[in-house]
């Protein structure tokens, strides 16, 4: 008997045993982190057992994975019949959270959307801000008071969450952000200066001008490193302010003598040549300007491929890197991150060190052993749900 695949991405698995999930959350091709990060424990639910749909949130331009039952436009009141529609046939709805991801002042659409469900929900709580404005604090309080469980992805967030927002902090469930751990390891440079790499959506708040401002005061080393710089610029960035981010890291770089040092590549990459060009450096820098990012993907996927880190003092950088896998510096220093480069490519046997303490945590960070953790709480939630109204 044909089964229509609308239908059947939310209805398929309850035939085969172990229950249907939809997520809530903007999907390829959307270039965005909670995209990545979508798509990513979507194939490790489905791993796991689990029929997977995705209610894609946005207007994405490109071919529309196989994935995606319903799509939500709120911005122009597009789909929202849809989503719910999709979103109550499964037997558990992920929701990723973000104050930018929804329509509406900080995204509050999604409040009414949550509560109009009554699938077990999870919510996804991406960032967990110190000093939210009052209204930020009353959407993540609507948003978690509608679902189950919330997850956050460090023990940080945790403690801001449960502490500083009026939640209960029972629903509160820490589950590291995954990441594609690369089976052994991987070393594809040799020779050559050092290759220090930055990644991911440029715009400010990246700090990476304090990183070209480090590299200039390495003029003693030799060779002198270089410093790749790589990734698109943010979209919304674009729509504000075109390219000017980077323009002006170009004329930091060659007014700091360090022109030919630093390159750029706006070049979008998949899992696999991610990982290659992670592989091929010596350090990853991640020089923030916030102090309040309680989550990094970066982050996550530069441990895991057993890169040595340096990183500003954000909380998921604290937290991560404690045990060694990197080294902590405060925001906006040039001379502390110089200093911090400097000591991993020179002093004996740290590099090694901390490459060896990444390699032994990447496997808690394994997008397989992440979305079975999901998994798991749904299974939990099902069976909750199921004893309560036998």
């Amino acid at each position: 008997m044909l089964v229509d695949d609308h239908l059947g991405a939310v209805d398929r698995a309850r035939v085969a045993g172990r229950g249907s999930v939809v997520v809530l959350s903007t999907y390829p091709p959307t270039a965005c982190g909670i995209a990545t990060f979508s798509s990513a424990l979507c194939v490790g639910l489905a791993a796991s057992g689990l029929d997977v749909g995705v209610a894609a949130v946005g207007d994405a331009e490109g071919a529309v994975d196989q994935r995606v039952v319903a799509r939500l436009d709120d911005r122009d009141g597009c789909g929202r019949v849809d989503v719910l529609e999709a979103l109550e046939r499964a037997d558990v709805v992920i929701v990723q959270h973000e104050y930018g991801l929804y329509a509406g002042a900080d995204g509050e659409s999604v409040c009414d959307l949550v509560e109009a469900i009554s699938t077990p929900t999870i919510v996804v709580a991406h960032t967990v801000l110190a000093e939210p404005t009052p209204h930020q604090r009353s959407v993540l309080e609507r948003v978690v008071h509608a679902a189950d469980l919330v997850v956050v992805m460090t023990e940080a967030g945790r403690r801001r969450l449960a502490s500083s927002f009026d939640v209960d902090a029972a629903k509160v469930v820490v589950i590291p952000h995954g990441a594609a751990v690369p089976p052994g390891p991987q070393r594809g440079r040799a020779g050559g200066p050092p290759m220090l790499l930055t990644w991911g959506l440029l715009g400010p708040g990246k700090g990476i001008e304090w990183a070209i401002d480090a590299l200039a005061l390495l003029g003693d080393l030799s060779p002198r490193p270089r410093y790749l710089i790589a990734g698109n610029t943010h979209p919304k960035v674009v729509a504000s302010s075109g390219e000017a981010y980077r323009e002006m890291l170009g004329t930091r770089a060659r007014d700091a003598g360090v022109g030919s040092n630093v390159s750029f590549d706006a070049r979008y990459r998949g899992i696999e040549a991610l990982g290659r060009m992670i592989a091929q450096s010596d350090v990853v820098v991640l020089p923030y300007d916030s102090s309040d990012q309680v989550t990094s993907g970066v982050l996550v996927d530069a441990v895991a491929a057993g890169r040595p880190v340096i990183a500003t003092a954000f909380p998921h950088a604290e937290e991560l890197l404690a045990s060694g896998a990197g080294l902590v510096v405060p925001q906006r220093d040039p001379e502390a991150l110089a200093h911090a480069i400097r000591r991993v490519l020179t002093e004996d046997g740290l590099a090694e060190r901390m490459s060896a303490e990444a390699r032994r945590l990447a496997p808690t960070l394994a997008w397989p052993a992440v979305a079975a953790r999901y998994a798991a709480l749904g299974d939990t939630l099902i069976a909750s749900r199921g004893s309560v109204s036998a």
